[in-house]
């Protein structure tokens, strides 16, 4: 443990950020399998929805630095196809 108190600090925010990123992680993943979840079922009005849903939260992570910006682009990418090919 950290005896510099700006090191106790920056340890605290590090995990405050860490757990406020992964829950972000997280509702990402849920909307790319509810996503994932209407095209398989040939739902194109509801997988249009969730693509829409997705893409938001995926440029609002890329946008807070949770993940990278192209990481953001490739995966809207693979969900647009997926879309497309409906």
């Amino acid at each position: 443990m950290a005896n510099i108190k700006s090191a106790k600090k920056r340890a605290k925010t590090n995990e405050k950020r860490r757990l406020r990123n992964r829950a972000r992680k997280n509702v990402i993943k849920s909307n790319i399998k509810k996503f994932y979840k209407a095209v398989e079922d040939g739902n194109k009005d509801e997988a249009k929805e969730a693509y829409n849903v997705a893409a938001k939260k995926l440029d609002q992570a890329a946008s807070k630095n949770v993940i990278h910006k192209n990481k953001a682009a490739r995966k809207k990418s693979q969900l647009a196809r997926a879309l497309n090919e409906m």
